[in-house]
């Protein structure tokens, strides 16, 4: 049986065409994962970048008197955008959200540690690339941190990293808690006296409301004559009437 060229060549076409299609979403995919990766990496590396420069003028007005300059603004720099990968590599870990659902002290030092414990190697592995690239075996990398390597800078570099990440990590529990927009408002737009009295009630209603979706399953939300339907309802109707601050 002859097969109609036409049906062919119809055929050829959409095979191209589907080739043609599937290179060029190829370049748009990579760049939306790349454009992805450093839309996560640029917090961090902005707050290191501001915090590492911070200690860094801080130190050196300190030992202003002795002439010296303990670390440069170029060293923070590229130690912020160490962090900042870090972090990348760090986030791709699959149990990096384990204590999503704990109280929040758990996930805060959870991911403290997993970033720190992330930069800590990140900055062995740069310590590494330098010493390979002066010239030396890699054998003798082991020799050289044990009785060249300077580890008290490097400890206390590393402790402040700590502090920085427990800080950055906090600051970014609480934004994904409450929400960036409502962060924003919290810092920039509502005042304390408006604050006081209904933030406090808005949150207990709140917290009544997580332990309410914790104890029950959706199904009986769902059924008007449940005891937890109409626990719902009341929570909802007390955050309804509850005042709102004026921004």
């Amino acid at each position: 049986m002859k097969s109609d060229p036409l049906l062919q060549e119809g055929r050829d076409l959409r095979t191209e065409a589907s080739a043609g299609r599937a290179a060029s979403t190829l370049p748009r995919r990579i760049g939306a994962k790349i454009l992805h990766e450093l839309r996560g990496a640029l917090p961090p590396t902005i707050f290191f970048f501001v915090g590492f420069n911070f200690i860094v003028l801080t130190t050196n007005l300190l030992v202003a008197r002795y002439a010296v300059a303990v670390s440069s603004f170029m060293l923070a720099t590229v130690a912020a955008l160490v962090v900042g990968k870090a972090v990348i590599t760090a986030n791709a870990m699959p149990f990096l959200k384990l204590f999503d659902r704990s109280p929040l002290i758990q996930p805060i030092l959870f991911k403290t540690a997993i970033y720190w414990v992330a930069v800590f190697f990140a900055r062995l592995a740069e310590r590494f690339v330098h010493f390979l690239v002066d010239g030396n075996r890699p054998g003798d990398f082991a020799e050289y941190l044990i009785s060249s390597f300077s580890w008290h800078r490097f400890i206390a570099i590393s402790l402040w990293i700590f502090v920085l990440f427990l800080i950055y990590v906090t600051a970014s529990e609480f934004s994904q808690l409450f929400g960036p927009a409502e962060m924003r408002r919290l810092l920039f737009a509502y005042r304390p006296s408006e604050l006081q009295l209904n933030r406090r009630q808005r949150v207990r209603e709140l917290m009544r409301l997580n332990r309410l979706a914790d104890d029950h399953e959706v199904d009986e939300f769902r059924d008007p004559g449940s005891a937890a339907h109409q626990k719902l309802v009341e929570i909802v109707e007390r955050l309804a009437r509850a005042p709102r601050p004026k921004p």
